[in-house]
C-alpha cells in the first residue's frame, strides 16, 4: 500500500450533508423500541402495586414475597427482550447496528439475569415464612410440588451456563465455536424458565388484561426466533443458492472466498455488512461463523476475507468449489445508510479493513472523498485493489505499518513518535470534518474513539463493529 497523504481540497464545503431518510428512520425506530420498553416496564411495576404489591411490604414474609414478585416480572421481561435482541430482527439491526446492540445486549442479560436470581431467593425466602432455616426445605418443595418448577430449575441452570461463560475471562478460554453453542443455550433457559410463571404466576393470572400481556410477549418473543432466526435465513439459503467458487490466499495468515448464488441481488447486502456462514463441507457445519463481505456486492457475486484464527476460520483453507451455504444476514450498520457527512474517514485494524474494503470501493465508485487508514503489523491486505481505488477513484490511501507502539496508542510503531491526535491530524488534516467508520478489535477501537472525540469529532459521525466474540 502506498502512502498518500490526504488533504482537504480547497474551498470545499464542509457542510454536513442533510440526514437520510434511511438515518432519521433509524433514529426513530431507536427512540420507539425504548420507548416500548420503558412503557412495559413500567405497566408492569404499576400492576404489581396496584395489586397488593406495595401494602405487602408492611409485612416481613409479605414484603419478601412482594419483592420476590416484582424482581421475577422485571426479570421476565427483561428475558424476553433479551430474546428478540437476539432473534437479530432487521429493523432494530439497521437502527441500532452491531456494536450498540451488543451494549444493550449484554446490559440487559445481566441485568435481567440478576433479577431472576433475586427473584428465586426473596420468593423462596418470603415462602419460607421469612425463616432463613427453612428456605432449603421450602425451594425443594415448590420445586417438586408447584407446576412448571421442574423446568424452571433446568433453564435457570442453563441461563447460569450462559452468563458465566459470557464473562470476559470464561470467554478468552473457549474456542469461538464452543461458545457460540453454549451461547445459544440463551433460548432453551428463557424456554424453560417462564412457563411456570404463566401457568401459576399470580400477577399472570390476576386479570385478563395482564395475561393477554404476557401472552403476546411470548407470542412475539418466540416468533421473533422462529421467523429471522430460523424461517428467512433457510428461505434465502434455498432460494439463493450460494456456492463457493474459489479460495484465494491473500497473505499474512488470511484468505478470501468468493460466492455466486442465484438472485442475490434480492439480499440487498450492502458493502460493509456481514453474513453469518454455514459451508456445507462436513463436521461442524452447524457453526455459523461471522464474516463481514470484503468487496462491495455486485448482485452477481460475494467475496469474504478471514484471517485464521480459530477451527472455523482454518476450515476454509479446506473449502472445494462448489461447496453449499447456509447464510443468515445480511446484518450490520457500518454502511454508508449511517452516513451524513460529504467526506469519509475508514480506519480498520488488520483483518477489521475487510469490510472498510468493500465500503471504500461503493463509497468510490459514487464518487465521494474517501480516505483509508489501515493498520497493520506484517503487510497490509488488498495492496493492489487499494492502489486500484486510489488511481481510478482518488481514495486516500494511509499506511500505519508495525506492532502497536504502547497499549495506550492505536497506532503502529513505523508512524513514528508524538501522540495519536498529532498523527492522525497530520495525516488527515480535516478528519473532523468526516464520516469515520472504525473496524478492529474492541480494545483498540475504543482508543480510537478516544482519539476521534479529541478531534472534535460528535460521536453521532463515528461508527465502529468489533470483531471480538
Amino acid at each position: 500500500m502506498t502512502a498518500t497523504l490526504h488533504r482537504a481540497p480547497v474551498g470545499r464545503s464542509s457542510r454536513h450533508v442533510a440526514r437520510t431518510p434511511s438515518a432519521v428512520r433509524d433514529r426513530r425506530v431507536r427512540t420507539a423500541a425504548e420507548a416500548v420498553l420503558a412503557a412495559s416496564l413500567t405497566l408492569v411495576v404499576f400492576w404489581w402495586a396496584t395489586g397488593s404489591g406495595l401494602t405487602d411490604l408492611g409485612g416481613w414474609a409479605s414484603g419478601l414475597d412482594s419483592l420476590g414478585r416484582v424482581t421475577g416480572l422485571l426479570a421476565s421481561l427483561l428475558l424476553l427482550a433479551q430474546v428478540v435482541l437476539m432473534a437479530r430482527v432487521p429493523l432494530l439491526e439497521q437502527a441500532f447496528g452491531q456494536d450498540r446492540l451488543a451494549r444493550v445486549h449484554r446490559l440487559v442479560g445481566f441485568t435481567s439475569f440478576t433479577g431472576m436470581l433475586a427473584h428465586i431467593g426473596l420468593i423462596t425466602w418470603g415462602y419460607a415464612a421469612g425463616d432463613l432455616t427453612r428456605v432449603p426445605g421450602e425451594a425443594w418443595d415448590l420445586t417438586v410440588d408447584y407446576p412448571g418448577m421442574l423446568l424452571a430449575v433446568a433453564g435457570t441452570a442453563c441461563l447460569v451456563m450462559v452468563v458465566v461463560t459470557s464473562v470476559r475471562a470464561a470467554r478468552a478460554r473457549l474456542r469461538y465455536e464452543t461458545w457460540h453453542l453454549l451461547h445459544l443455550y440463551a433460548y432453551l433457559g428463557v424456554g424453560l424458565a417462564l412457563p411456570h410463571q404463566l401457568w401459576t404466576g399470580q400477577e399472570f393470572l390476576a386479570s385478563a388484561a395482564r395475561t393477554v400481556f404476557w401472552w403476546t410477549l411470548w407470542g412475539l418473543a418466540a416468533g421473533s426466533v422462529l421467523v429471522w432466526r430460523i424461517g428467512v435465513p433457510l428461505r434465502r439459503s434455498v432460494r439463493h443458492r450460494i456456492t463457493v467458487t474459489s479460495v484465494v490466499d491473500e497473505g499474512d495468515g488470511c484468505l478470501s472466498v468468493r460466492l455466486v448464488g442465484r438472485h442475490l441481488d434480492e439480499l440487498d447486502a450492502r458493502a460493509g455488512q456481514f453474513f453469518t456462514w454455514r459451508f456445507l463441507t462436513g463436521p461442524g457445519w452447524t457453526r455459523a461463523h461471522p464474516y463481514s463481505l470484503s468487496a462491495a456486492p455486485d448482485g452477481r457475486h460475494l467475496r469474504i476475507t478471514v484471517k485464521d484464527l480459530g477451527d472455523g476460520s482454518r476450515a476454509l483453507r479446506r473449502l472445494r468449489v462448489g461447496a453449499r451455504v447456509l447464510v443468515e444476514g445480511p446484518y450490520g450498520r457500518l454502511t454508508d445508510r449511517a452516513g451524513t457527512a460529504p467526506r469519509v474517514a475508514l480506519i480498520g485494524a488488520g483483518v477489521g479493513i475487510t469490510p472498510l474494503r468493500a465500503l471504500a470501493e461503493e463509497l468510490g465508485l459514487s464518487g465521494r472523498d474517501v480516505v483509508v487508514l489501515h493498520r497493520f503489523t506484517a503487510e497490509p491486505l488488498f495492496p493492489r485493489e487499494f492502489t486500484v481505488l486510489a488511481r481510478e477513484h482518488g481514495v486516500g490511501l494511509v499506511p500505519l505499518p508495525g506492532p502497536r507502539r504502547d497499549g495506550n496508542s492505536w497506532l503502529g510503531d513505523g508512524v513514528g513518535g508524538g501522540s495519536d491526535l498529532s498523527a492522525l491530524l497530520a495525516r488527515v488534516p480535516d478528519i473532523a470534518e468526516r464520516e469515520v467508520y472504525v473496524c478492529g478489535p474492541d480494545p483498540w477501537t475504543r482508543l480510537v474513539r478516544r482519539t476521534l472525540t479529541a478531534a472534535g469529532i460528535p460521536t453521532d459521525r463515528v461508527h465502529t463493529e468489533t470483531f471480538d466474540w
